[in-house]
């Protein structure tokens, strides 16, 4: 009955809110703009705003509309009418207009929008005049716990070391509730492993622990665990999930352990000592960063010969001989070793491992080696130019092989680079001829010890032995005068008048206590010597004044001898020149001692090589003229034609000329009645017509072309510079044809028996014009 009453109550709420505004007065809208005009032009009483507070829940599940509050106003006017204005004003809530009740007519959701500020204003229905002042109101929606929590992520990830003690913490994960905080139990949001609780663990801050000691990475490194998130015990809310991923980080918690008890390798005893003998592997299942095996010998002879290093990237142990290794002293090595890593972690060391080791066998395998030396370095003495001393030693060496064959010696160096020094084939150090300190102090060969093979031959396989011979030094040299500059003295020196300081040298050892005597070779002369008593001596003026007019140069002999075994003493001229001074003795003109002028020997070699250059050069011009000679007298025959093709710019000696040019081939041919055949010819300078081409001349003129070709192709002939065919030429002139060429065809009845009588210059005239017609010419 009661909800009845109060559907009831809502229908006729209802009714009044659509029907009301269809009674108003029409001016509503003209009374709303006037509002503000009338609250200042109208004095009125105070009044005030009276209603309870707004507030309405979310999401109720009742019919529409809901009612939310009542807006109340001390104005008592029967004409008042209630209104309401803001952004959800009239859609989502509406004024019932007489009584002032507020609802709503949608649900609504905190979570999308927690309160509503509207205006609420009344005035008169007749004028729609403002009866009082508008006043605000906020509408706030009560939350009803009605969100799950959701996890901001579905799937977290977290780590963790391996043999982390109990409540370590992995990761975090959070889930939010959109519900309001506010409200006690709302918001909070509680969490739980729902999968993988026997190892992990969750509180409320959403932190996950471990809850095992011993999660052993090398058992299981990963671990899946869901985690469920719900609102606080006692309330009815949802919950939601999410997936942990958690990995377990590795530390270095395990030994390494040989995966093979036993090794052996085979090495040949020639490997160099640091060079690779074998590799040795273990497994570490820790992750390789965790990974620094130690090797070490722990049993075992010769442990001192191999060094075992592990390798960082592999973690392999790798042997090394530390020594040279030799098959016929030790054939075999046999040793135990352990891998082991410092690095481990003792609190999370796993008992009852066993201890890693393995026995390593290294066969050494013989190799044919080459001989050995007794020493690398030999040395010998012997006393320069000592010509009795033919031999100094010897170098002695043996096959370290089992076979022990016989060794040559041979010499393969030497310093300096001569024959001052053998080696005979049975390893005896030899001198050929004396040796000189002075030109060397110390000689140096290099011998080399090679094993001769069962058929003779020599092996390929040799070493060498270093051989110093040292020279003792015998005094046989003078000391010899170091030349100072010229010395000069004035013609008006005074006695003691210093001239030059001496000093020698001398190629043999000098000793420390070493000195030189110096002296002069005759005292009859204006000079004498001082010795300084420091290897050096003075040259001074003994009597004065000398006489330029008499010598410009004095020739000084002085004696130098050393304290040698037995002391030798060298004769050395001194060569002073007088010159002409000034009152303060400064010098004022000296004649220059003529110097001897030589030639060097590259410069001798450098003339020498111009001198062959320029006679090489004449050769070939020679040869070359001699060459062009023969060409140029080449015979000439009637059978092998060879024309004098020569350029000219002159008449020449016309026909009295029998010397310069031979014709009568030319004319034979003509005579012959061959006929021409029209062929351009790039001598021509002029071309007629065909029609008035003389008969005959077309063989000619293709012997000529044949020519043309040869002088052309061929660069070893003398060139044929022009060519002029005067068969065709004044065809068309009316002077006809220049050319004496055509006149022993002519009409004319001149006879030219004449020049005969001539001589011999006209004798080739005489035979072209005195030549019968008749004649054969063979080609």
């Amino acid at each position: 009955m009661h909800m009845l009453q109060r559907k009831m109550s809502h229908l006729f709420l209802l009714f009044l809110l659509f029907l009301a505004p269809a009674f108003a007065d029409g001016g509503s809208q003209k009374s709303a703009q006037n509002l503000c005009s009338n609250d200042v032009s109208h004095k009125r009483q105070k009044r005030d705003w009276i209603w309870n507070q707004m507030h309405i829940k979310e999401e109720i599940d009742t019919p529409l509309p809901h009612h939310v509050g009542k807006i109340t106003s001390s104005v008592r006017n029967n004409n008042a009418k209630y209104i309401i204005e803001g952004e959800y004003a009239n859609t989502i809530f509406k004024v019932e207009e007489t009584s002032g009740d507020v609802y709503a007519f949608e649900r609504l959701d905190r979570e999308k929008k927690a309160e509503y500020e509207l205006t609420a204003l009344i005035i008169d229905r007749t004028n729609n005049r403002s009866l009082e002042r508008p006043s605000k109101f906020i509408i706030k929606v009560y939350d009803i716990n009605d969100n799950a929590p959701v996890f901001v992520q579905k799937v977290f990830n977290g780590s963790v070391p391996e043999m982390s003690p109990v409540g370590t913490s992995v990761t975090k994960v959070t889930a939010v509730d959109a519900d309001d905080p506010t409200v006690s139990g709302h918001a909070t949001v509680t969490y739980e492993v729902t999968t993988g609780g026997e190892y992990f663990t969750i509180d409320d801050s959403g932190v996950i622990y471990t809850k095992e000691p011993n999660l052993d990475r090398e058992t299981k490194s990963t671990y899946e665990i869901v985690v469920q998130a719900k609102d606080a015990p006692g309330y009815s809310g949802d919950s939601s999930t999410a997936t942990v991923i958690i990995t377990l980080s590795d530390i270095n918690d395990n030994f390494p352990v040989f995966k093979h008890s036993s090794f052996h390798f085979k090495v040949p005893e020639n490997i160099s000592v640091g060079g690779e003998v074998g590799r040795v592997k273990v497994e570490d299942i820790d992750e390789p960063q965790h990974r620094n095996t130690r090797y070490s010998f722990i049993q075992g002879e010769f442990r001192d010969t191999f060094d075992i290093v592990a390798n960082p990237y592999t973690n392999e142990g790798i042997f090394r001989p530390k020594k040279p290794l030799d098959f016929e002293t030790v054939s075999e090595y046999r040793f135990s070793i352990e891998a082991t890593d410092p690095t481990v972690n003792l609190r999370h060391f796993k008992p009852g491992n066993p201890r890693s080791i393995a026995t390593v066998t290294i066969e050494v395998t013989d190799v044919d080696e080459p001989p050995v030396f007794t020493k690398l370095s030999y040395e010998f003495k012997v006393r320069e130019n000592h010509a009795e001393v033919k031999t100094l030693g010897s170098v002695h060496a043996e096959d370290p092989d089992a076979a022990k064959r016989k060794i040559r010696y041979i010499q393969r160096r030497a310093n300096p680079n001569g024959d001052y020094i053998r080696v005979s084939n049975n390893g005896v150090i030899q001198l050929p001829k004396p040796l000189d300190r002075e030109f060397s102090s110390s000689y140096n060969i290099t011998v080399a010890a090679v094993e001769i093979l069962e058929d003779g031959r020599l092996s390929d396989r040799e070493s060498h032995a270093h051989v110093h011979v040292i020279v003792d030094d015998v005094n046989d040299n003078a000391p010899e005068l170091v030349s100072p500059e010229e010395p000069r003295v004035c013609e008006n020196a005074a006695p003691g008048k210093v001239i030059v300081r001496i000093s020698a040298v001398d190629k043999d050892e000098t000793s420390p206590r070493g000195f030189f005597r110096y002296s002069l070779a005759t005292e009859d002369s204006n000079f004498s010597l001082i010795e300084n008593y420091d290897n050096t001596a003075n040259i001074t003026v003994k009597y004065g004044q000398f006489n330029r007019e008499l010598a410009k140069f004095h020739y000084l002999p002085v004696l130098i001898s050393d304290n040698g075994d037995p002391d030798l003493t060298s004769t050395n001229t001194l060569v002073i020149s007088v010159c002409k001074c000034d009152e303060k003795g400064n010098f004022t003109f000296c004649e220059e001692l003529a110097k001897q002028v030589g030639i060097s020997i590259q410069a001798l070699v450098a003339i020498f090589i111009c001198i062959f250059t320029i006679i090489v050069i004449a050769l070939l011009i020679l040869l070359r003229k001699r060459h062009k000679k023969d060409l140029s007298g080449l015979g000439r025959s009637v059978a092998e034609i060879h024309e004098q093709l020569v350029t000219y710019d002159e008449e020449g000696g016309g026909e009295m000329d029998t010397t310069s040019y031979d014709v009568s081939v030319l004319n034979s041919v003509r005579k012959n009645g061959l006929k021409a055949e029209a062929a351009p010819s790039p001598y021509a300078q002029v071309q007629k017509p065909p029609g008035n081409i003389t008969p005959g001349a077309g063989g000619m003129e293709m012997m000529i072309e044949v020519k043309k070709d040869e002088a052309d192709n061929d660069r070893d002939l003398l060139p044929y510079d022009t060519l002029h065919i005067y068969g065709y030429e004044g065809a068309e002139s009316i002077a006809e044809s220049l050319s004496s060429l055509g006149s022993g065809s002519s009409d004319s009845d001149i006879d030219y028996d004449f020049l005969n009588d001539w001589g011999p210059r006209f004798k080739m005239l005489a035979e072209l014009y005195g030549s019968e017609p008749s004649e054969d010419f063979v080609y």
